[in-house]
């Protein structure tokens, strides 16, 4: 196969990232950055804009993104520390000792 073609692998995150089978990186705590983005989008509508939108209440908006980035933040945090990947006791390396092959083969 062409170097080109195949994809690169990506290394292992630092926090709460692991290797899957194939040793591709995965990594486990992206929803935690995303909780933390609609808390601060939230906070940013709840307290610092002072506009007025006919219909709808920014301010409001700001409150549902926050109590739904808080809520994100914690299924989270409770999906990393119960079912996130865990550390397992090193399984010592099987080793196969076989004869050399025949000269000439």
């Amino acid at each position: 196969m062409d170097r080109a073609l195949r994809t690169p692998r990506r290394a292992p995150s630092a926090s709460f990232g692991s290797l899957d089978s194939r040793g591709r990186g995965y990594l486990v705590g992206v929803p935690l950055g995303t909780s933390i983005f609609l808390i601060a989008v939230g906070a940013i509508l709840r307290y610092a804009v002072t506009a007025t939108v006919s219909g709808i209440s920014i301010t409001t908006v700001g409150l549902i993104l926050m109590i739904a980035g808080v809520l994100g933040l914690l299924l989270s945090i409770f999906y990393m520390l119960s079912w996130g990947p865990r550390r397992r006791a090193v399984v010592p390396e099987r080793v196969i000792e076989r004869e050399p092959p025949p000269p000439g083969y």
